[in-house]
């Protein structure tokens, strides 16, 4: 029988007899496991940290619009920021700028600038984003106005069709950025 990576990976990283191997940031290891009598050897790549407080910091901006619930607009921790949801709001009137996907797209993307920006992130180094869409006709739409924002590479990107998005808008956006 063979052993998923994942459940490899949790044995390596909470068993006591191998948790000094995986000690350091990018350490790899190994990890013997018996199964049914048969012994296998499983290497282990492993981002085990000795430290045990990470920085977590609140990123907040008047230039953005609010977070709509117990959220932060992004959180910056050990060298990335993670932008939460991003959506088409005016952040003065909190109202939508337009009911149509291009006018929500393009202030989706100035919203996130702007958390970026003061989390002293930019554009270039997002590293990955997610869209949602309440409709996923609107694609390509949207890769119109979305590949104006990101010089090459662009980043990785998921993008999903969903039941409904917060105020029904017509797209949300989060990203990953590195600094």
């Amino acid at each position: 029988m063979a052993w998923s990576a994942a459940a490899v990976s949790r044995f390596a990283v909470t068993s006591p007899t191998t948790a000094p191997l995986c000690a350091g940031l990018g350490a790899a290891s190994a990890v013997s496991v018996s199964f049914a009598g048969r012994r296998r050897f499983c290497p282990v790549a492993a981002s085990y940290s000795t430290s045990a407080t990470a920085v977590k910091e609140a990123v907040q901006t008047d230039k953005a619009p609010a977070a709509l619930g117990p959220y932060s607009q992004a959180i910056k921790a050990n060298n990335l920021v993670f932008v939460s949801g991003v959506l088409g709001l005016n952040p003065e009137t909190g109202s939508f700028v337009s009911e149509d996907v291009e006018g929500q797209t393009e202030q989706v993307m100035k919203n996130m600038g702007e958390i970026l920006k003061a989390s002293g992130a930019s554009y270039s180094s997002v590293v990955k984003t997610t869209i949602m869409l309440a409709d996923l006709q609107d694609f390509k739409k949207v890769n119109e106005i979305y590949g104006k924002y990101f010089p090459a590479p662009a980043p990785a990107r998921s993008t999903y069709q969903v039941a409904a998005l917060p105020l029904n808008a017509r797209i949300e956006i989060e990203c990953i950025a590195a600094l």
